[in-house]
């Protein structure tokens, strides 16, 4: 309920009427005159009653929300926030269900699970190899050359992708793809509130990252070819923009790759406006042969790359692509956040990738997800549903009848487990009425096959109670 008795007495401070107002508050939350989750009066009301115009209002309960003392909700109104400190992140990128979903026969399909195609015997055997090489070099930071080795066996993970030239001095080692992306950040990012422009359908992480970077997110249109270029132009010359991340490949969750003209587009407007530019490539597809951005565009392409959903997410390792000439400012910005990845990492990766274990392990899990995707398109065949050859997920639009939170709810109670369409976007947007269904490479291909039969069924019954 809206309080209504409260009413400050600016006359009594000094200053600027706005500052006046924030100290006011200050001063009833701390007294308990406001009590935590109290709603404050609307800006035109309050400022009616203390004789104020509402733009100072507004200003004060702007800087009072962005000191914590007040939360605004969208729609809803202002409220006295509990008093605690918000510092950090405010939701989880990514968190493990609470009970093991296979235990109680519940199907996981909200991020791909990586089948064993013989990466835990392989890992064991490059672990054991490692140990007996163990020297000196365990006693000290890995340093900013230290890592050269391995940044040398990495350059083999890209050798089916268009680059153009690429060598060892141009790469830097990550804690996985989502560090790479901080890394990419830092390194780019200028000014107390830099603009990081953003497919309005991506990656969570994009946006969890800006956020700890101070950035705001700008959201760019999509079409059936991913980012749209006269979008982009466009958000270039309204906002001050710093760097935007795009997905050429296999756009997240969309599951669209960009034609080789779309790619060229981008880069042409990046160039006019001196844009950076993050390309997010985690989920790799089987090469489209197609030149990345970074081949196009070399002097302004960060090609972020990860072992994550191929061969391994608990290694936690990721490489960046460097524009030419800035690898040595990349590691900089590592050595500064975590000095380097720890030694046992980079020589149990570089004994994966030297080996050749790593290419062929890359190739046979995508096998086991090419079955599982044939599996995915018989059972939702005559459905609207976006995917791509070897891809760990498709992207279903639903039919008439149903709403993406509804259809994710009602396949919770069937035992299967979807992203909704609306985790995917960036800011409070519009989120399509699609859900992004991910390969379980993790459980028998029966059971994945009977959870998709599951949703057949439902995608077949909309709820009759829902408007069209």
């Amino acid at each position: 309920m809206t309080d209504t008795t409260w009413l400050p007495d600016l006359a009594a401070r000094s200053g600027p009427k706005y500052l006046a107002l924030v100290r006011a508050l200050r001063d009833a939350v701390r007294a308990g005159e406001l009590a935590v989750g109290a709603q404050l009066p609307t800006v035109r009301d309050l400022a009616w009653r203390l004789g104020v115009t509402p733009g100072t209002v507004a200003r004060a309960y702007q800087i009072a929300t962005q000191e914590g003392l007040l939360e605004a909700a969208v729609g809803r109104g202002t409220f006295v926030a509990a008093q605690r400190r918000r510092l950090g992140p405010t939701e989880p990128l990514y968190s493990l269900p609470r009970t093991d979903p296979e235990a109680i026969g519940v199907v996981d399909l909200r991020s791909p699970q990586l089948p064993d195609v013989g990466q835990a015997a392989a890992l064991a055997r490059a672990m054991a190899a490692a140990a007996q090489d163990i020297g000196w070099q365990y006693l000290e930071y890995p340093g900013l050359r230290r890592d050269h080795y391995c940044r040398q066996a990495a350059l083999e993970w890209f050798s089916c992708c268009r680059l153009g030239p690429v060598s060892a001095d141009d790469l830097v080692l990550t804690h996985g793809g989502q560090n790479g992306i901080n890394i990419v950040l830092q390194c780019c990012l200028r000014g107390d509130r830099p603009v990081v422009l953003a497919e309005e359908l991506a990656y969570p992480g994009f946006r969890h990252a800006a956020r700890l970077n101070r950035a705001e997110v700008v959201p760019i249109a999509l079409d059936h070819e991913g980012l749209v270029p006269e979008a982009l132009d466009a958000a270039c010359r309204r906002h001050p923009a710093q760097l935007v991340c795009v997905t050429t490949e296999a756009q997240n969750p969309t599951a669209v790759r960009m034609s080789e003209a779309r790619r060229r587009a981008i880069v042409e407007v990046a160039r006019i406006h001196d844009l950076q530019i993050l390309e997010d490539d985690c989920y790799t597809a089987p090469s489209s042969g197609l030149p990345l951005l970074r081949e196009l565009a070399p002097e302004r392409v960060w090609h972020v790359s990860s072992l994550s959903k191929t061969i391994s997410a608990g290694m936690r390792f990721g490489v960046v692509v460097c524009p030419a000439g800035m690898g040595e400012a990349g590691r900089l910005a590592a050595q500064h956040s975590y000095f380097g990845l720890a030694r046992p990492v980079t020589d149990i990766i570089t004994r994966l990738l030297t080996s050749g274990e790593a290419m062929a392990l890359r190739q046979t899990a995508q096998d086991v997800m090419a079955r599982r995707l044939d599996i995915a398109l018989a059972a939702l065949s005559g459905q609207d549903v976006s995917w791509l050859p070897g891809l760990s997920f498709l992207w279903l639009r639903l039919p008439l009848g149903w709403r993406a939170s509804t259809f994710a709810r009602m396949a919770e109670a069937e035992g299967v487990l979807l992203r909704s369409s609306d985790e995917y976007v960036l800011v409070d947007g519009h989120a399509p009425n699609a859900v992004r269904i991910a390969m379980a490479g993790g459980v028998q291909e029966q059971v994945f096959a009977g959870a998709m039969a599951r949703l057949a069924r439902l995608l077949d019954n909309p709820p009759g109670d829902l408007p069209v």
